[in-house]
């Protein structure tokens, strides 16, 4: 259904949750899909190297989050920092979006490492039901030029 083969990973229990709440907002407002998760999709062949995308459309003033995933097999190649680029690019393309924010367990070292360089800032904490204790970091959506 999803036009590409899928790994393993997109297809655990951790990510039929993801895709279902994703599937279910899209539902609610069909033109939020645009907004939603995407295959990280490399190369001619379609290698599905992880999913990205925003939770949703720009809010009330202008803020989005970001959210990116890579497969184990495919980590520490790159692949994470260049999805953070294209979601950041994208963003900046986009008239109604003035903050991009990521929310990054404090012990996911390696979520902290791709997003610096980029300008984002510690801006609070919050808990999440599903992943626990957050750091949030925002940086202005125009400031896309990675370090």
């Amino acid at each position: 259904m999803a036009g590409v083969s899928l790994t393993e990973y997109f297809v655990t229990d951790r990510a039929r949750w993801l895709w279902q709440f994703r599937l279910d907002q899209m539902a609610a407002d069909p033109g939020h899909a645009r907004w939603m998760v995407r295959q990280a999709v490399v190369g001619d062949k379609g290698l599905v190297v992880g999913h990205a995308g925003f939770h949703g459309p720009p809010d009330e003033v202008g803020m989005v989050e970001i959210g990116y995933s890579v497969a184990p097999d495919f980590r520490r190649q790159g692949y994470a920092r260049s999805t953070l680029i294209e979601l950041l690019r994208r963003a900046a393309a986009e008239s109604a979006v003035t903050t991009v924010r990521a929310t990054i367990s404090p012990d996911n070292v390696a979520s902290l490492a791709t997003i610096s360089g980029f300008g984002f800032v510690e801006v609070g904490e919050q808990w999440d039901e599903e992943d626990g204790l957050e750091l949030v970091f925002e940086v202005p959506a125009c400031r896309v030029s990675p370090a």
